[in-house]
């Protein structure tokens, strides 16, 4: 029997609406949901390829345990029973403290990765927390931090009213978007030009959105901050600042005046290869602009200044009063946030509350760097990691080094991998917990909610009722919990940890006085939620005390569960609102422009200018492709091939000069060692710069990733051993450092799959 069922897209950023049908328990096809509230209809190749991804199967049925050193299949009883011994006996010798959690991009596409690993760290003991966050985004929270108090208050371009968007470092019609979600962003974009927008794109690289801009600027890589202080410079200097109602809310504008002072767009123009003029004209159109937005991802991100980059697109935003106005800058309301407070000072951001233990690295936003992940497992010495708990993460491929990553793996004591394959990561676990496939969960989307251009809400319960003896991925990290607190023998009741959590921040609501539940019963109230399970409970709880939610009673009209269920296409939450000073949590109550910290890495920028860039370096810079996301979709065959490969571009002169041709094979060395790639020979990119995907790599053996082997690509950060960092976030340098290229022969063949174990 053949039927229909609406899901959100788990694959990007832009979380669009899909229509699955569903043929014996088995998507067969999916397309975009025309009366989704958000994507209306929208879709890409990875929405449209959600049945291929769903049945693949090299996809893992049941949990894996090592035994005689080999992984086999196991009962789930038998795999939490090896994970209780496994970490217990680690943690028993040597303190929670020799645990390490590993968590990777796509918890952030899950609901039991927005409830659980939080409990997970907390019920281990740890502060070794590493994710995905330091190999993308970290810096923009640091600056956040710093700028507003909070490092999740992340103001997004408004989308839908900007008539003046600035890019830069971004490619959202290949990436779909990034910390701004935005379903069909094509679509916003032309709709953009089609009110007479303007779109401007700072990239090195003629990107899909670059030639689709009304003006692209070309910049030496891992310039951006130079770039933007110039612009900042200009708008100084030619008095054209005017935060307008913004400004009771600014504190450090003369600071901000000062730092700026001697970044003139003359003293950076040599730097960043753009000529002073240029830079003029692109500060003067922002100003000028009646409502304009700056947005910088992943390219001013992970690079040498990154924190310093997001911190000025942000300063940028704010000094031509396009921050929390319409069409500017603004903070998106979730449903699942914290319900609105009157406005006060709060205890502000701070990073470094504990260090690495190797080489000192300090915490941010409870993280730390996971280019030290290898260092921390391999060094030996006191509070050396001797367990790692790895929920959807993929480090070998993910982060600098995977080689030496590869071998610190192998010498753990134990470690347990939460992931549906079995990967470059997973191989080396000692148990490995497979979660369902997406159709047979649930989804809402926490995160990305706090990030959406946008205000809307939408949940999708499972799509295909789970197989016979499996376990749904909130399961598995509540059980994975109660197996690390010693209670996770073979009754295990995964309610336990949703009726803590519950119990937590009920007790938390209850006694506050701007709470609609102050004063009452926590039991009482407890009694009045909604749901199916532990995570529906939790998740309605969060609906019910969030700003559009119906307090228990106290707003009649609110947000539920059971109303968001009634509506299966979503809720349109309305337009971007302001949301300054209510937002802010600075000590001073103020948006800080000139947070110490921030301004004690500007001499570091100014030095480097003053160095002058080595024009004579090739340097290295990464892309996205439509069918991809990292390393997670290579084994969906529907999504390989074409022009989604693993090439190295060139520009035809860097080329010549090297006596490369198209298809050959280049030898690319960096500071951790070196790769091989076909090249690919394209005058879109900037001379001086090589180009090379992140997320491939999947040639090791011991692997069950049948596509992925076929064509593994080479892993790009395997150029980096781990020492550039971005020194305020933690950030690993992707982006703008330098490589050395040469001929390597001609293209090599497929070589056969790697062995397959389990």
């Amino acid at each position: 029997m053949t039927r229909t069922a609406l899901r959100i897209c788990p694959l990007c950023e832009a979380t669009c609406g899909l229509v699955l049908t569903i043929d014996q328990g088995r998507v067969t096809h999916a397309r975009g949901d025309h009366d989704d509230v958000f994507s209306a209809g929208f879709v890409c190749p990875k929405g449209a390829s959600f049945g291929a991804l769903d049945a693949d199967p090299d996809r893992l049925t049941r949990p894996l345990v090592r035994k005689d050193g080999r992984l086999a299949e196991a009962t789930w009883a038998e795999a939490f029973e090896a994970v209780a011994a496994g970490i217990g006996a680690v943690s028993g010798t040597y303190g929670g403290g020799a645990v390490g959690v590993v968590l990777g991009n796509p918890n952030v596409h899950t609901v039991a990765g927005g409830l659980y690993p939080a409990q997970l760290a907390g019920a281990l003991g740890t502060r070794s927390v590493f994710t995905a966050s330091t190999v993308d985004q970290m810096p923009k929270h640091v600056s956040c931090g710093y700028l507003f108090g909070d490092p999740n208050a992340i103001p997004v371009p408004d989308l839908d009213r900007t008539d003046h968007l600035v890019l830069i470092g971004a490619n959202p019609l290949v990436s779909n978007g990034s910390l701004a979600t935005a379903a069909d962003f094509p679509g916003k974009l032309r709709a953009l030009r089609r009110r007479g927008g303007r779109l401007i794109v700072i990239d090195p690289n003629r990107t899909r959105t670059a030639k689709a801009a009304d003006r692209h600027l070309v910049p030496r890589p891992g310039t951006d901050a130079a770039l933007l202080f110039a612009m900042v410079q200009v708008l100084f200097a030619e008095g054209l600042t005017d935060p307008g109602g913004l400004a009771p809310h600014l504190s450090g504008l003369d600071e901000v005046r000062a730092l700026a002072a001697d970044f003139t767009p003359e003293s950076v123009a040599a730097y960043c290869d753009v000529p002073a003029e240029d830079i003029r004209t692109l500060a003067r159109e922002l100003a000028a602009a009646e409502r304009a937005a700056v947005y910088g991802r992943l390219g001013t991100s992970a690079v040498e200044f990154g924190t310093l980059a997001s911190w000025l697109v942000d300063v940028l935003n704010a000094l031509t009063g396009n921050l929390d106005r319409p069409g500017g800058a603004m903070f998106p309301l979730a449903a699942t946030a914290r319900a609105p407070r009157p406005p006060r000072p709060g205890k502000g951001f701070s990073t470094g509350r504990w260090h690495s233990r190797v080489s000192g690295h300090p915490e941010v936003k409870g993280e730390l760097p996971i280019a030290a992940l290898a260092e921390e497992v391999d060094t030996p010495g006191e509070g050396r990691l001797r367990a790692l708990v790895v929920v959807a993460a993929n480090p070998v491929l993910s982060a600098p080094d995977g080689l030496r990553l590869d071998r610190a793996l192998d010498g753990l004591d134990f470690m347990v991998s939460v992931d549906p394959y079995l990967n470059e990561t997973s191989r080396h676990a000692h148990v490995v917990l497979p979660p369902p496939p997406p159709a047979q969960s649930a989804h809402y989307d926490f995160a990305f909610n706090t990030l959406a251009v946008r205000n809307n809400v939408r949940y999708s319960p499972p799509a295909v009722p789970l197989a016979d003896g499996a376990l749904d991925e909130p399961q598995i990290l509540a059980r994975l919990i109660l197996a690390v607190l010693g209670q996770g023998g073979p009754d295990a009741d995964p309610a336990l940890v949703d009726g803590q959590d519950i119990t937590r921040r009920l007790s938390s609501a209850t006694a506050d006085p701007h709470s609609p539940v102050y004063g009452r019963d926590t039991a009482e109230v407890a009694a009045l939620l909604g749901g199916r399970t532990g995570y529906e409970r939790r998740l309605d709880l969060m609906l019910r005390l969030g700003p559009y939610g119906d307090g228990f009673g106290a707003e009649p009209e609110g947000l539920t569960l059971a109303r968001l269920l009634d509506h299966p296409h979503g809720i349109d939450l309305g337009p971007l609102g302001s949301r300054l000073p209510q937002v802010l949590r600075t000590a001073s109550g103020t948006v800080e422009l000139a947070a110490a910290p921030v301004a004690a890495d500007v001499p570091r920028l100014r030095a480097a200018v003053a160095r002058g860039a080595d024009g004579r370096s090739l340097v290295l810079i990464g892309r996205r492709h439509l069918r991809s996301n990292n390393s997670w979709l290579h084994n969906v065959p529907t999504l390989t091939g074409g022009s989604n490969r693993c090439t190295a571009q060139l520009h035809p002169e860097d080329a010549a000069r090297l006596g490369l041709e198209d298809g050959a094979l280049a030898r690319i060395k960096g500071d951790g060692g070196e790769i091989t790639a076909p090249v690919e020979i394209t005058d879109t990119l900037r001379r001086g710069v090589v180009c090379l995907p992140h997320g491939w790599g999947h040639d090791r053996g011991g692997t069950r990733l049948t596509a992925a082997s076929r064509d593994p690509g080479a892993n790009v950060n395997q150029l980096l051993d781990g020492s550039r960092l971005d020194p305020l976030s933690g950030t690993a340098v992707l982006n703008g450092f330098p490589i050395q290229v040469e001929a390597a022969g001609r293209r090599r063949p497929h070589k056969d799959p790697p062995e397959v174990v389990g």
